[in-house]
């Protein structure tokens, strides 16, 4: 059984920097995918970075890339989003995702979420 468990958010000043965590179990490395979404109070859930499970591909929303990068620690079993120069408009609550075959940053790729953590940017 795949279960995510995110960890790592809180409250930063704009500029600053936080890492989220996201401890992942039940996913089979040969195969699949891992992703960051970040999700507002009546917005959709957006796409933030993905990254295959074999490590290829990494990939960050256009809209966050030079501040977002996603990474992984198979040995530990761990995701990770490293986010700089963080603004105001980044407070959101933060999902990881995983998903056995498909990819990518639609959230509907994904059959696997976690509960989320929020990240709170003040100016």
């Amino acid at each position: 059984q795949v279960q995510l468990v995110e960890s790592g958010g809180g409250s930063v000043q704009a500029g600053g920097s936080l890492r989220l965590s996201c401890a992942v179990s039940g996913v089979t490395y040969m195969s699949g995918c891992l992703a960051w979404f970040r999700q507002v109070p009546g917005k959709e859930r957006e796409g933030v970075a993905s990254i295959f499970t074999n490590g290829l591909g990494p990939g960050t929303a256009d809209s966050l890339k030079g501040r977002f990068s996603i990474s992984q620690d198979k040995t530990k079993n761990m995701l990770y989003l490293q986010m700089n120069s963080l603004k105001p408009e980044d407070t959101a609550m933060y999902y990881c995702a995983a998903d056995q075959s498909r990819c990518g940053l639609r959230a509907w790729a994904y059959e696997y979420w976690g509960q989320g953590t929020q990240v709170t940017v003040s100016s």
